[in-house]
């Protein structure tokens, strides 16, 4: 296979990275990509580490095998901020793009100094969070949330299932902070499966806020990385879809199939 013929590797534990998938397609069209998602260790957010770790590391052994991509995105910020270093130690010879949440740019652009983090239980109580946050929003106030229900909710949600809003609005209220006349205006969704609901989050929230979604983001980094062909057309080959719990419902086939997306 010839660096131009290489895909995208795009790894997650559920289907939150399509979120990421679908911004990288749009800059990258000249590449096949290959989505992994693991199904069998989803949610990774009541994981210990060291367990959670030892488990990415080991799924991309046989995953760079099999595929040889040109390069990894990681669109899972908890995998990323628990096995991001292992990977890269692991792999020296594979690129891998990350997914950290994104609080240098939620501090850059508050305007009351008031943001909040949406993610996992497991990337609130990460150190890789807390050292974001001193390292880039120290004159922030910031409020990490740490849901144990929305991304089960999220992955219940694309799949055309029912959500309750009241479920929904209890999950997100604590993100929205008032305190001597300032407010919340910038929600981090530190999960690639929230970005989903965003809609359904604006809907409920108690005021208007910024939801910053970092996939277009995650997106641009990976394109960087990789050299254009201006002139490239998208492979004949079909973009393909992996789990690692083996044969998927008929709803999530149906999904990855509406995302172009032809599942192995």
């Amino acid at each position: 296979m010839t660096p131009d013929d290489q895909p995208v590797l795009v790894f997650d534990s559920g289907i939150g990275g399509l979120t990421v998938l679908r911004e990288a397609r749009v800059l990258m069209p000249e590449r096949r990509f290959v989505y992994v998602a693991d199904d069998a260790g989803f949610p990774y957010g009541g994981w210990a580490e060291d367990a959670l770790r030892d488990r990415i590391v080991d799924l991309f052994d046989g995953l760079l095998r099999d595929h040889d991509p040109a390069l990894c995105i990681v669109a899972c910020n908890t995998a990323f901020t628990v096995a991001g270093a292992a990977l890269r130690a692991a792999y020296p010879g594979m690129t891998f793009v990350g997914t950290v949440p994104a609080i240098k740019p939620a501090a850059e652009r508050t305007r009351s100094g008031r943001v909040s983090v949406l993610a996992t239980p497991g990337t609130v109580r990460r150190d890789y969070t807390r050292d974001l946050i001193q390292s880039f929003a120290s004159q922030c106030h910031v409020t990490l949330v740490g849901s144990p229900r929305l991304a089960r909710m999220a992955e219940a949600y694309v799949r055309g299932l029912p959500v309750s809003d009241e479920a929904v609005a209890a999950e997100i209220a604590p993100c929205f902070v008032e305190d001597g006349g300032a407010r919340t205006d910038i929600v981090v969704l530190a999960c690639t499966h929230y970005p989903f609901m965003a809609n359904v989050f604006r809907r409920l929230a108690p005021w208007p806020v910024d939801w910053l979604d970092p996939a277009e983001a995650i997106a641009r980094r990976a394109r960087s990385l990789l050299p254009r062909r201006a002139d490239a057309l998208h492979p004949e080959e079909d973009d393909t879809a992996l789990f690692t719990g083996g044969r998927p419902d008929f709803a999530t086939r149906r999904l990855m199939n509406s995302f172009g997306l032809k599942v192995a």
